[in-house]
């Protein structure tokens, strides 16, 4: 059976990453969340995968190709416009045949339960099979309601009091050929997209079975929001196994399950408690302390006297000395002057809370730090707050203090009250 990979979305509520990436490609665990997908395809079994591709699609093809470097065939299609999960999937119809599985791109899951959402189509042979798992905050989600198994509705983002479950759909599908039929007389959705969930009601409407198969919510994590991203960079390292490829010199000290990719140097004197991943030529130390779920990427320098904690570095970063980094997601190739500090914690211990897309939303989390774009830099002593996001080419004054969002390529400058100025003024546009 062939695989249909949805993966053209922009990944708008994890800006300021996606402004230089698709969210597809970033990365949790040392990869990117795609390439944890293909992968985990493969281990059920599927070479055969068509990826749907839009939003800086050029990024997918020249990560991934034809797919023979993780032993797979991929085949692109192209969705010149977003619009819709059924949209999406129509444009696979030349590249499939009979019954296919579709996985949105942007989900973590187990092999076991591809396998399992397979087996069931294959023994039950409804129109399609869609995995639904239990989650505590079903707003969020497409809801499914449920009969003897089968899917009797399909309600999406339902008040908390309203929702007629718990149980929601978790973007996995075995489908048979008939629903581009269904597809091609969906109608858009309120917000202008043919969402696949209308096209399952058209076959329900016509008596046609959908079989839902759940799954355990251990085996599937979604990653929507940037604090998911850290659910999801400590959901792969707790499946990953323990190496030690680089070099690591007397006096440094590991715990745990540690990954030390090649030409790695870990210098004396630091401390690092797994489960923690460290990429091809990172240099981190001496003295310094790296927590658990901490994924250093490639190229990263760690400086004297740091401490990272359950936080996404990624490729190229230089975090320099006597700087806190916490739960938080820092982007490629930003440079942090000295004593740079990261808050993660209210003074009243209330969860945290992000603007996303211009409304404020709750994490859930009591511990969160920041989310910085590419290329941001900050000058020394600068401190952020928590649920603070920068944007991609920033500078940050010297002994600036960030409680709130800083757009992309902007200075904020240290004065009795922060001034942002555009980087044009600069000469650095």
């Amino acid at each position: 059976m062939k695989a249909v990979v949805l993966a053209a979305g922009e990944g708008t509520r994890l800006r300021p990453l996606t402004n230089t990436r698709p969210k597809h490609l970033i990365p949790v665990g040392g990869k990117p969340i795609l390439e944890h997908v293909l992968l985990t395809l493969k281990e059920a079994g599927i070479r055969e995968i068509c990826l749907i591709v839009g939003y800086k699609a050029e990024m997918i093809k020249n990560k991934f190709s034809d797919g023979s470097s993780l032993g797979l065939k991929i085949e692109y299609a192209i969705q010149p416009k977003l619009l819709g999960t059924a949209d999406a999937i129509k444009t696979a119809q030349p590249y499939v045949e009979e019954n296919f599985l579709v996985v949105y791109g942007d989900l973590l899951f187990t092999p076991e339960a591809i396998i399992s959402v397979l087996k069931t189509h294959k023994q039950n042979k409804p129109s399609v099979t869609m995995a639904v798992t239990p989650v505590t905050n079903p707003e969020c989600y497409g809801v499914v309601k449920l009969e003897d198994g089968w899917v009797i509705d399909l309600v999406e983002k339902p008040p908390r009091e309203e929702a007629p479950s718990n149980l929601v759909n978790a973007g996995i599908y075995a489908f048979s050929e008939e629903i581009f039929e269904k597809i091609d007389r969906t109608k858009p959705s309120p917000r202008g997209e043919l969402e696949i969930t209308d096209s399952l009601k058209l076959l329900m409407a016509e008596g046609r079975k959908v079989l839902a198969e759940k799954i355990s919510p251990e085996e599937w994590i979604d990653t929507g929001y940037p604090w998911n991203l850290l659910e999801a960079n400590e959901w792969v390292l707790k499946r990953t196994e323990s190496f030690i490829k680089g070099d690591v010199e007397a006096g440094a000290v590991l715990t745990g399950k540690v990954i030390i990719e090649e030409e790695a140097r870990i210098r004396a004197g630091a401390y690092i408690e797994g489960p923690v991943y460290i990429g091809r030529n990172a240099d981190v130390g001496p003295n310094c302390y790296v927590r658990p779920y901490a994924s250093i990427g490639n190229r990263v320098r760690i400086g004297n006297a740091c401490e990272i904690k359950n936080s996404i570095i990624m490729d190229g970063t230089h975090i320099g000395h006597l700087s806190y980094v916490g739960d938080s997601i820092i982007g490629e190739n930003c440079n942090f002057g000295a004593g740079t500090i990261i808050a993660n914690l209210r003074f009243d211990r209330k969860t945290i809370k992000m603007k996303i897309k211009e409304e404020k939303v709750d994490s859930g989390r009591r511990k969160f730090g920041v989310v910085f774009g590419d290329n941001v830099s900050t000058g020394i002593g600068a401190c952020f707050m928590p649920g603070v996001k920068v944007g991609n080419d920033c500078w940050i004054d010297a002994g600036a203090v960030v409680k709130d969002d800083v757009p992309p390529k902007i200075f904020v400058k240290l004065g009795q009250n922060l001034k942002y100025s555009p980087l044009e003024e600069y000469g650095q546009g």
